[in-house]
């Protein structure tokens, strides 16, 4: 599937709060390198008081890096979804590197499962 990489550094703003994806990172794997973004989101704006957490987005396995460029002038990489039996072990080692509480993987049907 194709990937549109993510704007690094621009702060998004949300209903709570906001986020920025601060770097783009590659993991070494046995089923093939991954692409990982990793980012941080602060709630300020809730009812439920402050908070935030630091957070990575698991876009997938590379099969082509940086292959074109989308209308918006983004970066488009082709990527194939990890597949769920390795989000543990993934995850564990993305947390461990990155310092991050939760790591979402992009999935098929365009959504992210979340691992804590």
């Amino acid at each position: 599937m194709e990937f549109i990489h993510p704007v690094l550094n621009a702060q998004v703003d949300a209903i709570g709060g906001h986020y920025t994806i601060t770097r783009e990172q590659r993991l070494p794997h046995a089923d093939g390198e991954i692409l990982y973004f990793a980012g941080h989101a602060v709630v300020e704006r809730s009812c439920c008081g402050p908070g935030g957490c630091g957070y990575a987005l698991v876009a997938g396995h590379i099969v082509s890096l940086c292959s074109g460029l989308s209308p918006e002038g983004r970066l488009i990489s082709v990527i194939e979804t990890v597949r769920a039996e390795g989000y543990a072990e993934i995850a564990k080692v993305i947390r461990l590197k990155e310092g991050v509480t939760q790591v979402h993987f992009l999935c098929t049907d365009c959504h992210y499962e979340v691992v804590f």
